[in-house]
């Protein structure tokens, strides 16, 4: 069985933790970590349209890049170490969404973790990167909270009835 675990800042352990507690003996594991193009590109964006003309070579955008790399790498050694074992790590660039999901074309179970709202239970529980993944996986995905799971008290009161105007 082939396992991609996706790797973010702030709820990699969780994922990790899954994989090595519910993933079948003899799952093959993969951290996948993406970089989004956004802080890079706003950087250089206000660089070029703002602070850097004349200034060449002293591109915040280039600086923020290479800290993001050296981020990820560090994020993916710690999972790696956490997870224990043979493991594949696997970098990407671009939006997160659209690179997770390309990333699981072949992969038998994708493991992630709630990434929006984590006091209550619900859909805004995932951020819009995860939800796109869950809605366009071509394989099965196991969602875990980061930390314990909110009560059942944390359930939106159910909707009110329609007016009676619209009652058949």
């Amino acid at each position: 069985m082939s396992v991609i675990i996706w790797v973010t800042e702030g709820t990699w352990r969780a994922a990790v933790d899954a994989a090595r507690t519910l993933a079948p003996p003899g799952a093959e594991f993969t951290l996948l970590h993406v970089i989004g193009p956004e802080a890079a590109g706003a950087a250089h964006g206000a660089f070029a349209g703002l602070l850097g003309r004349g200034r060449p070579g002293r591109d915040p955008g280039d600086r923020l890049k290479e800290l993001s790399e050296t981020a990820a790498e560090e994020l993916l050694a710690a999972a790696a170490e956490l997870l224990g074992g043979p493991v594949r790590t696997m970098r990407r660039r671009g939006r997160v969404e659209q690179e997770v999901v390309r990333a699981a074309e072949d992969a038998d179970l994708l493991i992630c973790a709630r990434d929006g709202d984590r006091e209550r239970l619900g859909p805004r529980s995932l951020g819009p990167a995860t939800r796109f993944v869950i809605d366009h996986a071509p394989c099965p995905v196991l969602v875990v909270w980061p930390q314990e799971a909110p009560g059942l008290d944390s359930l939106p009161p159910p909707p009110p009835p329609p007016p009676p105007h619209r009652r058949h």
